[in-house]
């Protein structure tokens, strides 16, 4: 592990982007950090694989004739094991004993002492004080349905569950995300089940295209609201939504109907909840997290992790490792990655100069802990997928350790979906910047993969509006049928195809998408909370209006099946960087190459043009996809599959080659260059 990282990192890094040269200092410094700390954690240990096992050491344990329980608690004076076994009152019979000066717990207790399904937890006293605490390494936590407090339980099933299907092959350049969540995936007003995603919402992905579900909330969280972004047991999967088996059900049908399964994962904080999280497990706030005002973040009211803590680092790496190893996951988004990176958490931050990623505001701790990481993930499996939601920028964020990168896969583009907002939030039909809009589509950095997208989860939550609900406003609810001629719902719908469409064909690697909203669902996510008086209403998808004969939402969903399935056809991830050929701002139109295919988009709210003339490459087009098509929802403005030639303008010196097209308004086409042939 000591040759980690090389000296030709920061030469590799810097090779790409010259701007970096004057903080080459700072970069080399970094790895060396990492170099440092990743010897640090594994001289003891084989490798850094072997050093993230954790989970394999602390919580409970069945170990053929006896039960073992271990856990980390140093300022502890006294732990003791309660539960359904001790009627929840610490006993002498159930005291852990230390059995180091770090802080180690431990029991061994006989076998009859405890049985599938009891409820457990810790009870710890120490110096000042005393309380109950859920273990922190627990694989299940159950919510009684009575007095709603949390417990871990104990899972050990008569039957172990049994993997039937492979990994499918994931191809990192056709990545297209369906983000998914598990509570509000059915169409009732309650909370769904990891049961009934597997039997009713996976067939609807596979259906609808897209080759990877992201599944949002899955870590154990107290409060259903927070979205699962506020964990307090982080090996535990939801028990809201149905056992840990359950869970596996569902990642192991996903596998084999050819789905790659990612889950979010939630490092950049934790729940400030003392009763069911981490806060104050052994009397002390500085145990996994800093002290002080660094420990509580101003925005979300959590608990920050102390990165530079080798046993924090043990904690979180081993948590990794454990989803991977227990649950045959394909990998991770990391949320709040941009929080995470700095001290003051990205709140109030342009990032406007390259100073902001390497002045003192950085967690030179947060970033070693991110590579390390990442350089686990890959290590266990080189195809497993990396994905940081960063809105700041950090350079080399989504390059390979060797590239002098933090080793994520991939990046979102986080900004895209801000700019189609304020596009149509704040600025009118008619003014829509079409140069400053290609720009912000196509603005990432060249050396590393990015993932696109029109909207996602944030977008369909209380306090912002999805896309379709800003293009149609109410009308949503009275003119979505077939036979109701409505110019807010034609231009809803124009414009929503267009978004998507455009985002995803301009995307650097992959694109992504929030189940419902590629047909347009037309409500809010809110969840139960004492605003709404704990009322379910919202917190559901209504999968039967994408069906409905008489209702638009159809052309919406058979938008987005198409140009899913085109894109896939055409390899479109895999053929490099869109290439520009034409725009004109006061036209309103884009065209640009890609994968052999000409995407043509006519942003203008009125103008539709005849024989719309630009250079092009020389050759035959044939159209195999345009939005005004009739099973979209359009008025069948363009004849499908017509040919068009390209022909030859010949000046003194050269050559030009053009293309004319009739481009409706609010229209996008696709062209497919078959040949070089060149009409004169």
């Amino acid at each position: 592990m000591k040759n980690f990282y090389k000296n030709n990192h920061t030469k590799a890094l810097i090779s790409k982007d010259p701007y970096l040269l004057p903080y080459k200092k700072i970069i080399t410094e970094r790895f060396k950090k990492i170099a440092k700390t990743a010897y640090m954690l594994t001289k003891n240990s084989k490798n850094l694989t072997d050093f993230a096992s954790g989970h394999n050491y602390f919580g409970l344990f069945f170990k053929k004739t006896h039960w073992v329980f271990r856990e980390w608690a140093p300022n502890a004076q006294e732990v003791y094991l309660t539960g359904t076994m001790t009627n929840w009152k610490p006993e002498k019979k159930f005291q852990l004993k230390r059995v180091n000066k770090n802080g180690v717990w431990e029991i061994y207790l006989d076998k009859k002492e405890l049985n599938h399904k009891d409820h457990y937890k810790l009870y710890i006293k120490w110096a000042g004080g005393e309380g109950e605490r859920i273990p922190s390494y627990a694989k299940y936590v159950h919510q009684d349905p009575d007095n709603h407090i949390f417990s871990a339980q104990v899972w050990t099933p008569p039957t172990h569950f049994k993997w039937k299907n492979k990994k499918p092959k994931i191809r990192k350049n056709e990545l297209f995300i369906y983000e998914t969540h598990i509570g509000m995936a059915q169409s009732d007003e309650r909370v769904g089940t990891y049961k009934e995603f597997t039997k009713n919402i996976l067939p609807k992905i596979v259906s609808a295209g897209y080759s990877a579900i992201e599944l949002m909330a899955i870590q154990e969280h107290p409060y259903y609201g927070s979205f699962g972004y506020q964990v307090s047991s982080f090996f535990a999967p939801s028990s809201r939504f149905g056992t840990p088996d359950d869970l596996k059900e569902l990642i192991d049908t996903a596998h084999g109907l050819g789905l790659i399964v990612l889950i979010d994962i939630i490092h950049s904080h934790a729940v400030s909840n003392v009763n069911e999280g981490l806060a104050l497990f052994d009397g002390t706030p500085f145990q996994y997290f800093h002290e002080g005002l660094r420990g509580s973040h101003p925005a979300w009211g959590s608990k920050c992790f102390d990165y530079e803590k080798p046993q924090v680092l043990h904690f979180l790496l081993s948590n990794l490792k454990y989803w991977l190893d227990e649950f045959h996951i394909d990998g991770f988004r990391f949320d709040g990655v941009t929080s995470m990176l700095y001290h003051h958490r990205g709140l109030g931050k342009a990032f406007t100069s390259y100073d902001d990623y390497f002045n003192n505001s950085v967690d030179e701790d947060a970033l070693v802990y991110l590579s390390l990481a990442n350089y686990l993930i890959h290590s266990i499996n080189p195809d497993n997928i990396t994905i940081a939601e960063d809105i700041s920028g950090m350079p080399g964020l989504a390059l390979s350790a060797d590239k002098g990168g933090i080793g994520f896969d991939y990046r979102f583009s986080m900004g895209i979906p801000d700019f189609w907002i304020k596009l149509i939030k704040d600025i009118k039909d008619e003014d829509w910047p079409i140069s400053h809009l290609w720009h912000e589509l196509t603005n990432r950095r060249p050396d590393e993969k990015t993932i696109s997208y029109a909207e996602c989860h944030d977008q369909a939550l209380v306090g912002d509006q999805t896309l379709i609900f800003r293009l149609i406003g109410t009308d949503m609810y009275t003119h979505m049928k077939v036979t109701d001629e409505n110019i807010k719902t034609d231009r809803g719908l124009a414009l929503h195809k267009m978004i998507r469409l455009i985002t995803m064909s301009s995307a650097g690697n992959g694109y992504l998408n929030f189940m419902g909203n590629e047909f347009g669902h037309p409500e809010w996510i809110d969840f139960p909370r004492k605003e709404n008086n704990w009322s379910y209403k919202y917190t559901k998808r209504q999968w039967n209006l994408s069906t409905d004969p008489i209702l638009k939402y159809k052309f919406l969903k058979n938008f987005d099946e198409k140009m899913i399935e085109t894109a896939k056809k055409y390899s479109l991830f895999s053929q490099g960087t869109p290439d520009l050929i034409y725009e004109h701002n006061d036209n309103k139109i884009i065209i640009f190459m890609r994968a052999n295919l000409l995407f043509v988009f006519n942003f203008h709210w009125e103008n539709s043009y005849t024989d719309y003339m630009f250079k092009a490459p020389p050759g035959k087009y044939t159209m195999i996809m345009n939005s005004d098509e009739k099973q979209f929802g359009g008025f069948n403005r363009l004849n499908s599959n017509q040919t068009h030639f390209s022909f030859t303008k010949k000046s003194k010196k050269h050559s030009l080659h053009y293309l004319s097209l009739y481009i409706p308004c609010r229209c996008a086409i696709i062209l497919r260059k078959e040949t070089d042939n060149i009409s004169t």
